[in-house]
């Protein structure tokens, strides 16, 4: 006999009427794979390992998918407090390569933490990985805790990009603190040649040929996939193929300010004030003034960034992926309409604002789907202003900051303000540069009751957390002799010839870019 129904309030879906008790939270989110993924890294120092963990993670999270990086780096300098050289790393220090197997056993141990108690749905296991012994350990591992694994090879045998990147980022190392450019250099280079020679690269050909794998060759110039076997591993394969590397500058602001922006009406299609107009004018100028080349400008559908960017003299492309969040029945109301016409709704989306579906609208998490294939076109470019809307550009910025879905709704992107976008070694960085034309503040705190903390939305079947968790850091390893003990808190991690045969599922096609 068919269930009855229930709608729920905040984000408009139909769940079932009865009172069984929810499933633990480790069953939610976007359920993008049937058991918990471990990406493991694969590669020699300074080949972007942590770079592609890193942009990896903040990808995955801000498209709902909880995702934590555990660098087994980090652990290895809790453990070992002053890295003297090279010789820590040499094949045949055998004190060394016990402690460097224990904190890889410690990183597994919190691996297995997070993915089974703390909601998450993916960890990225962030070493060089570069033996067979090493990566059967972590392929047994995953194996006796139901986890599926995904290995991500970065290879670069250009001299000149890996100098690049040991000079950009290994240089600030905490283990070159106190030392000069040149000998930590030196130092650097000669702990790349410690791992050169066991190094054993994956070999989808013949032994590895059974793993769920990604090779990144050069920079991106090449790529080598093998055996893809769910939608998850298939959307990190797609987001990979899409990245670079080049220097590039990104702008985002919104439209000059509208008619209903003076009126405080939300959405609607009005055209641009007087002010507005003054804005479009001075972004022009702006625009001249940072002498890009090949800038690429983009928009929305609607009249007012397409009136933003007439004033520009270049061509532009419109994108309906741009358009501003559909409010629904309260499209070209005031919030003070909303609040008389709609009391409830307007108190809905105040106690959680990234779920909150306006009626026959869209909700911040909505948006964020939508705008996937935009980030996915912005890591292709090069250099691109963005011309949108308020709570688009909040969702763009959040992607490239790394701010939560929590934060997300009440990032600050006012009108006549431009926000810079830098990419860096492992970030973004951001500079705010008014135009000093005046316009109306339609920014809306977060009420004091929203501040209480998030709280997430429950359903019998699944849990849509906010954001990955932070837990309460815990001590990792404090000594060598601590060895035995977290060893023997892992007893599968020993390693196996054979890699372990994952069930395959259907391959995800590209996103639509229309």
């Amino acid at each position: 006999m068919p269930m009855e129904l229930t709608q729920s309030r905040i984000q408009k879906i139909w769940l079932p009427n009865d009172n069984r008790p929810a499933l633990p939270r480790r069953s939610c989110g976007p359920q993008l794979a049937n058991s918990p993924t471990v990406i493991v890294m694969v590669g020699l120092p300074a080949r972007g390992k942590t770079y592609i963990s890193k942009k990896l993670t903040r990808y995955l999270n801000w498209i709902g998918v909880p995702t934590k990086v555990f660098n087994v780096g980090e652990y290895r300098r809790e453990a070992v407090k002053h890295y003297s050289s090279y010789d820590f790393f040499r094949p045949d220090n055998e004190e060394a390569m016990k402690v460097r197997r224990q904190c890889a056993l410690a990183a597994l141990r919190d691996v297995k933490l997070y993915l089974t108690e703390e909601a998450g749905q993916i960890a990225v296991f962030d070493a060089t990985n570069t033996t067979r012994e090493r990566r059967g350990m972590i392929l047994n591992f995953a194996k006796e805790n139901g986890f599926k694994v995904f290995f991500i090879e970065s290879v670069c045998n250009d001299p000149t990009v890996v100098a690049t990147n040991v000079m950009e980022v290994k240089l600030s190392s905490p283990d070159y603190r106190d030392c000069n450019s040149t000998d930590a250099m030196e130092d650097f280079m000669k702990r790349i040649n410690c791992y050169q020679a066991s190094y054993q690269p994956l070999d989808p050909d013949n032994y590895d040929r059974e793993l769920s794998l990604i090779k990144v060759i050069d920079v991106g110039r090449r790529f080598l996939v093998n055996r893809v076997q769910d939608h998850i591993q298939s959307r990190i394969v797609y987001y990979l193929m899409n990245i670079h590397v080049q220097p590039r500058t990104i702008y985002l602001c919104r439209h000059g300010e509208s008619e209903f922006n003076l009126k405080g009406k939300i959405g609607g299609d009005s055209g641009l004030s007087n002010r507005g107009k003054k804005f479009a004018v001075a972004l022009n100028k702006f625009v001249e003034e940072q002498n890009l080349k090949d800038l690429k400008v983009w928009t929305s559908q609607l009249k007012r960034t397409i009136q933003t960017a007439e004033a520009l003299q270049l061509p532009y492309e419109q994108w309906k992926a741009l358009n501003e969040i559909d409010a629904g029945v309260c499209e070209e109301m005031t919030y003070e309409d909303i609040r008389e016409q709609h009391p409830e709704e307007f108190a809905l989306r105040d106690q959680d604002k990234y779920y909150y579906r306006y009626p026959s609208g869209e909700s911040y998490q909505d948006l964020v789907q939508r705008l996937e294939p935009v980030i996915m076109e912005l890591e292709r470019q090069e250099n691109v202003l963005v011309i949108c809307h308020q709570a688009v550009m909040r969702c763009l910025l959040a992607y490239f900051l790394d701010k939560s879905a929590d934060e997300m709704p009440y990032l600050k992107c006012p009108l006549h303000t431009v926000l810079k976008l830098t990419p860096v070694a492992y970030g973004c960085r951001v500079e705010s540069i008014s135009l000093n034309i005046e316009a109306v503040n339609t920014h809306r705190e977060r009420p004091e009751e929203a501040k209480k903390g998030p709280n997430p939305l429950m359903r019998r079947n699944s849990v849509t957390p906010l954001a990955s968790p932070e837990p309460t850091k815990k001590p990792r390893i404090n000594s060598f002799e601590e060895h035995v003990a977290v060893s023997s808190a892992l007893p599968g991690c020993v390693p196996q010839e054979v890699p372990t045969q994952l069930p395959g599922q259907p391959l995800l096609g590209k996103a639509c870019l229309t």
